[in-house]
């Protein structure tokens, strides 16, 4: 599986931002997708998760401001920021879960830049 991310950029405080993140490769093999981010000098940690039911899980620091969603006849999971903080600098990195091994794929992180 290949997942190709894209959609960082600089945003200030408030604003809106949204990632794509498009799988290639055996997809049906997919069982749960989502996003996670690193910021400078800390460990990379998990933002949200979509299964491939649609049932979805967020982090407590971006409930109710991030939305995962995914198109499946594109092959896409997208995360909408909305109210952006300085404190969701970070890279965004988007992973894959599949049923078959190896289970863990990720694509290349994208950068995301809130100013205040």
């Amino acid at each position: 599986v290949q997942l190709q991310a894209s959609g960082g950029g600089l945003v200030q405080a408030g604003g809106s931002l949204r990632l794509s993140c498009n799988a290639s490769g055996s997809t049906s093999s997919i069982q749960l997708m989502g996003w996670y981010r690193q910021a400078p000098g800390k460990q990379r940690e998990v933002v949200a998760l979509i299964h491939n039911g649609g049932r979805s899980t967020y982090a407590d620091a971006v409930q109710g401001r991030f939305t995962i969603s995914k198109d499946n006849d594109k092959n896409t999971v997208y995360l909408q920021m909305d109210t952006l903080k300085p404190e969701d600098t970070a890279v965004y990195f988007c992973n894959a879960w599949l049923i078959t091994i190896p289970h863990d794929y990720w694509g290349k992180g994208t950068q995301v830049t809130v100013s205040s």
